[in-house]
């Protein structure tokens, strides 16, 4: 199956695949002429990182999640404890974008969006008092 195939398939860009591939993430064999004979193997394991990678799994963590479902011997323990890591840095961004949020809301609220010049907002993007 060549690269084309392989994108139409998994649902990843070929440019996904060619990287996917550099950093050692799929081994599709070679065929005589140099190119790339992707098995259904890689096909599955493409679609399983571009799903990992949709739940805005590192990379490190689909290397890792990948191991570990190859790994007949795994324990879903392991599984969970990276699932549960990255959804601890959803809940960290979460409550950072909650707080820009909120600071933004303010400064919103804050600005007259008159004619005059004076603006609360760009005052707090310069780092002036308002």
């Amino acid at each position: 199956m060549n690269i084309g195939d392989v994108s139409r398939r998994s649902g990843l860009p070929a440019k996904t695949i060619r990287y996917y591939e550099d950093i050692g993430l799929v081994t599709p064999p070679r065929s005589e002429n140099g190119y790339r004979a992707f098995r259904e193997m890689e096909v599955h394991k493409l679609a399983f990182l571009g799903r990992a990678r949709e739940l805005g799994f590192t990379i490190d963590d689909c290397r890792t999640l990948l191991a570990l479902y190859e790994n007949d011997g795994r324990e879903s323990a392991q599984v969970k404890r990276v699932a549960e890591d990255h959804l601890l840095k959803i809940d960290e961004k979460l409550a950072q974008l909650q707080s820009m949020r909120g600071t933004l809301a303010h400064l919103i609220d804050e600005c007259a969006g008159d004619h005059r010049p004076d603006c609360p907002i760009l005052e707090d993007l310069a780092g002036e008092p308002t």
